[in-house]
């Protein structure tokens, strides 16, 4: 099914998706970083094959860093973080109406490799993807925080740089991330980032506790 959404160049989103009945989607270090290979190679208009056709002839094909940008690229990738059963990216739009389609080519290939690999079938993801247009500067800012800190609320590790797929590590880690790739962040001194970030983790538990007697 088409989407009616226009996702237009500029545009910065919210995206996430959850595997179906909460199964373990990103359990380990080989799967999360199949759906961060994808994620990669399918954001680029270079593209003329499948992943899977073209993992045949590149077997060590690998991402090191969604953050670094590539030529002809669809979205800028400005933070990211896979928990076991879902994941989450913060994309901003470099070409119009094709960031469905992108989506669409990276959950249906991650999806036919973990139903292989788990000798498993039908579908792997709770719905369609959603995506929720940032309007501000400081709801950009209050999302990538809450991207970064989704491990620590999970009670997964004590301090969002432990857990390895996710965005932090290069946020807090790299200069010139901060600095000179993800402008659209307007806190660029890793320090202040840092403290932003992680005075917040007490108070993002405890929304989540909020929020699960509400709606449980």
């Amino acid at each position: 099914m088409k989407r009616k959404e226009k996702f237009l160049k500029g545009e910065i989103y919210h995206v996430f998706n959850k595997s179906i009945a909460n199964y373990e989607i990103f359990g380990s270090i080989e799967k999360s970083q199949q759906f961060i290979n994808r994620l990669f190679y399918y954001n680029t208009s270079l593209v003329k094959d499948s992943f899977s056709k073209y993992i045949r002839k590149n077997k060590n094909y690998k991402c090191e860093n969604l953050l670094l940008p590539q030529d002809f690229s669809y979205v800028k990738i400005l933070a990211y973080c896979l928990m076991p059963d879902h994941y989450h990216l913060l994309v901003k739009i470099l070409k119009d109406d094709v960031f469905s389609k992108l989506i669409s080519d990276v959950e249906n290939s991650f999806s036919r490799y973990l139903n292989t690999k788990q000798k498993r079938k039908g579908p792997l993801w709770q719905s369609n993807f959603k995506a929720v247009r940032i309007k501000n500067n400081e709801q950009l800012l209050h999302v990538s925080r809450y991207i970064h800190l989704n491990p620590t609320t999970a009670n997964l590790v004590a301090d969002p740089e432990d857990w390895r797929f996710s965005s932090y590590r290069d946020y807090i880690n790299n200069r010139k991330i901060l600095k000179e790739i993800l402008k659209e962040i307007s806190i660029s001194d890793i320090k202040k980032y840092k403290i932003f970030v992680e005075n917040n983790k007490d108070y993002q538990k405890k929304l989540k506790i909020i929020k699960k007697l509400i709606f449980d």
